[in-house]
């Protein structure tokens, strides 16, 4: 594996993705170890834009849109990922698999569809490692109810949330070793270590 791996951080809402992918860009800054973080929808500042018009609470996509939108704002992306592959730690929060989970599982978009844009857009772009967070609904809804504002893709209801967070565990069984579950409902210094411990050896 590369000394330069993309990590992602993936996971439902208030599962702590976000929160443990700045733990470990604040790592890596104390180690001197160049690195870029972004997040998705967004990253570039074409890409931001099309996050705020995607997560608007007053927005009202059809599901096929949604899928577009969410794929053109990877496409504003790729330039950037391209420019840092295998030359820096590339962390992404969301990728390839919250599309699937979301937009497939969740919301029921043909899958042949996503594999071939996804296909389309990175080439040989590829993920070497990902962090799934999981949550159980209990924590995830007390997360959410402190959150300042709530965006479109946080009010959904607890189905659609289990669907999707079925769909992340489908999609590390089926590649396991390149996944590590991170159980957010337990220890949050424990988890942190955990997961500094996994991107010591990734490095």
């Amino acid at each position: 594996m590369s000394k330069k791996p993309v990590i992602v951080f993936e996971g439902v809402e208030g599962s702590g993705k976000s929160y443990h992918m700045s733990n470990v860009s604040r790592y890596l800054q104390q180690k001197k170890i160049d690195h870029i973080k972004i997040r998705e929808p967004g990253g570039s500042i074409n890409s931001e834009k099309i996050r705020r018009l995607i997560l608007n609470k007053n927005s009202h996509f059809n599901k096929d849109t949604d899928l577009l939108l969410y794929l053109a704002s990877r496409s504003e992306n790729i330039q950037l990922l391209k420019k840092y592959y295998k030359k820096k730690v590339i962390l992404i929060d969301r990728f390839v698999d919250s599309t699937i989970a979301y937009q497939h599982y969740g919301l029921g978009v043909d899958l042949k569809i996503i594999h071939i844009i996804n296909n389309y857009l990175l080439k040989n772009f590829k993920v070497d490692f990902t962090f799934l967070n999981i949550v159980n609904n209990k924590n995830m809804i007390k997360r959410l109810n402190l959150r300042k504002s709530l965006n479109r893709y946080d009010k959904f209801d607890k189905k659609f949330y289990d669907k999707v967070q079925k769909g992340f565990l489908k999609l590390s069984n089926n590649n396991f070793r390149k996944y590590q579950i991170v159980d957010s409902n337990l220890d949050i210094e424990n988890n942190k270590s955990l997961i500094i411990k996994k991107v010591n050896k990734l490095i």
